[in-house]
């Protein structure tokens, strides 16, 4: 029997963890899929990538190839002497055996990735996803519940992946943020020869706001000042995602300057909310009226007040 490396074929170390095997039987699998791939004898390389991903992502199968130590690829070797029937059933005369097929045949079923899917034995899971979902800053404040259309990858009768429409609900929670990631369990890819199917992650992305810009649960607000207001104070009405509210501008108030409205920005756990700061910027009438401008010359003339102190 020929000996196979197949942390070799996967391009992992033998102390590779589960994590980084899977990372790498998705990247091959994706590489040398004959649906997609262009490469040479890209069949027979998945082929391969599967055999060598079943084995090692199994625990109980990964620890059988183990025992069997190091060899060159390809290298004619014998088990040690019960290692079948440590491991499993003997296997009859292994020496004539493929090695693919050995362990098939001591684990039952056939190998998961084989493309023409021989059914029986332990399923393949299904692959996980990963996508943005873009939500608008109303729908993290409320919550609630969102209907995505995709296609996803699924594997065929034959063993081949296809695009296939799907649709999908998800829930918004309440005061979700920029980043976070919602796990839908069992609607990612669909498993193989009965494996269950794989996981949909969507990571959470805001949709720029006409006023807000959010920073976590917190949202910053610009609030344009006329110099009038800056300069004698008032009352202002500003929007926030709960509805609008006035907003107490003190006299001699700043361009730049911050006031925060304390619970007014996005919810949190614990019934809580964050802040909500609102930045002033002082703006000016344009164009002038010929009232206006008289009024600002006259201020320049009466004025001593000077900005600068450079």
């Amino acid at each position: 029997m020929q000996y196979k490396d197949y942390y070799k074929i996967l391009g992992v170390v033998r102390g590779a963890s589960e994590a980084e095997i899977k990372k790498a039987y998705r990247k091959l699998a994706r590489k040398y899929h004959p649906d997609v791939s262009k490469e040479r004898d890209a069949e027979e390389k998945f082929k391969a990538v599967n055999e060598a991903n079943d084995v090692l992502s199994d625990q109980e199968k990964r620890a059988a190839y183990d025992q069997l130590g190091q060899h060159k690829p390809g290298q004619n070797f014998r088990p040690p002497p019960g290692w079948e029937q440590q491991f499993g059933q003997g296997a009859g005369d292994s020496g004539n055996m493929d090695f693919g097929d050995l362990f098939s045949q001591m684990f039952g079923g056939g190998m998961s990735g084989a493309t023409h899917g021989r059914r029986g034995g332990r399923g393949q899971a299904g692959q996980d996803f990963e996508l943005a979902l873009e939500i608008t800053l109303e729908e993290a404040y409320q919550g609630g519940e969102k209907t995505l259309q995709l296609e996803v990858p699924e594997p065929s009768a034959q063993g081949f992946m296809v695009r296939v429409p799907r649709t999908i609900k998800v829930r918004i929670p309440k005061g979700a943020t920029e980043g976070q990631r919602l796990r839908l369990p069992g609607k990612g890819g669909s498993g193989m020869h009965g494996g269950k199917a794989g996981d949909l992650f969507l990571r959470i992305a805001f949709q720029p706001h006409q006023w807000f810009k959010p920073s976590g649960h917190d949202l910053n607000l610009d609030v344009p000042l006329t110099p009038w207001e800056a300069a004698l104070g008032a009352q202002v009405e500003i929007p926030t995602l709960a509805g609008k509210v006035r907003l107490k501008v003190k006299p001699g108030s700043r361009s730049g300057q911050k006031m925060r409205l304390t619970g007014k920005g996005l919810p949190k756990a614990g019934d809580t909310f964050g802040d909500l700061y609102c930045v002033f910027q002082i703006a000016t009438p344009e164009p002038l009226s010929d009232q206006e401008r008289k009024l600002f010359e006259e201020l320049q003339q009466t004025s001593s007040f000077n900005p600068r102190s450079f």
